[in-house]
């Protein structure tokens, strides 16, 4: 379980950074709004099995109340997911 929880913080720190680097600026900058639209559902999806599968595997992991906290808060940040998967796993 915690190796699918590294693939898909892998996964879901990549789709954030595309869509933040290249989707956003092609949309305001380039009036191209196509790639938010194909990277917005995806990383929407993998967000949401982000979060639910670090509450999942919180007890396996043995974090502490604020460890999930910053795990969770984590998946917000810009390579955020990245240092969770440096971090804690």
């Amino acid at each position: 379980m915690i190796n699918t929880f590294k693939i898909i913080s892998f996964l879901e720190g990549t789709s954030y950074l595309l869509l933040l680097f290249v989707g956003v600026p092609l949309k305001y900058l380039g009036d191209n709004a196509i790639l938010v639209k194909g990277l917005g559902m995806p990383h929407g999806i993998l967000f949401l099995a982000y979060i639910v599968m670090a509450l999942l595997i919180r007890k396996k992991a043995k974090w502490d109340g604020m460890t999930t906290f910053i795990v969770l808060i984590a998946s917000l940040l810009p390579f955020g997911t990245f240092y969770v998967n440096k971090r804690f796993l």
